[in-house]
């Protein structure tokens, strides 16, 4: 009978040996997928994150044409934030004809703008023109706020003009607005001399 039962007791402890390393194997080998992959996830983020880096650096770039009393007139293009006196350098500055006076320095610019630099004497009063162009609203720039002062312009329209500008990118001529709903010939009309659009 002893004998039997440590024949017994030897299988027994087969087994148990046996499920202990199959047990041990499992678990070191689902422990190295497991790392595996979560490895595997940073390569993926690192790499969504390059092309989000590179899709926002093509939209950040204005070009900016310059024309008029400046010593190398031209297309340019600035990083966004910059001002007139950036894009004003970077075209050699001023000639010694130019009315310095008729240009704002510290605007800052945006893509398609255009620059125009006159000389003084010039036919064109640059004071005025400038301060006609001050009174006018930059539909590309402007605020909520500023868009609800056009005739006909309420602070739905106003978002929804908001919303079309950041969905579509900036409006180029008057007649883009007509895509907007709610403005029509007639709201078009109304506000056309209020609103500028380089």
């Amino acid at each position: 009978m002893s004998f039997i039962f440590i024949e017994k007791l030897k299988k027994n402890w087969l087994f148990a040996v046996g499920g202990v390393v199959i047990g041990i194997f499992l678990f070191l080998l689902n422990n190295k997928n497991h790392e595996e992959a979560v490895s595997e996830v940073p390569a993926v983020l690192s790499t969504t994150d390059v092309e989000e880096e590179q899709d926002d650096d093509s939209e950040t770039i204005v070009i900016v044409d310059v024309k008029g009393a400046v010593k190398n007139p031209g297309v340019y293009e600035v990083d966004p934030g910059a001002r007139i006196h950036d894009v004003i350098e970077l075209a050699g500055d001023f000639t010694e004809e130019a009315d310095e006076t008729s240009v704002n320095l510290a605007e800052m610019v945006h893509d398609e703008r255009m620059i125009v630099v006159p000389k003084i004497g010039d036919e064109t009063d640059a004071t005025e023109s400038g301060d006609q162009q001050a009174t006018k609203i930059k539909i590309n720039q402007a605020t909520q706020a500023e868009i609800e002062q056009l005739p006909g312009i309420g602070p739905a329209k106003a978002a929804t003009i908001i919303a079309y500008r950041e969905e579509n990118g900036p409006f180029k001529e008057p007649n883009d607005l007509l895509e907007i709903s709610g403005i029509g010939e007639k709201t078009l009309e109304n506000m056309i001399d209020n609103i500028q659009i380089p």
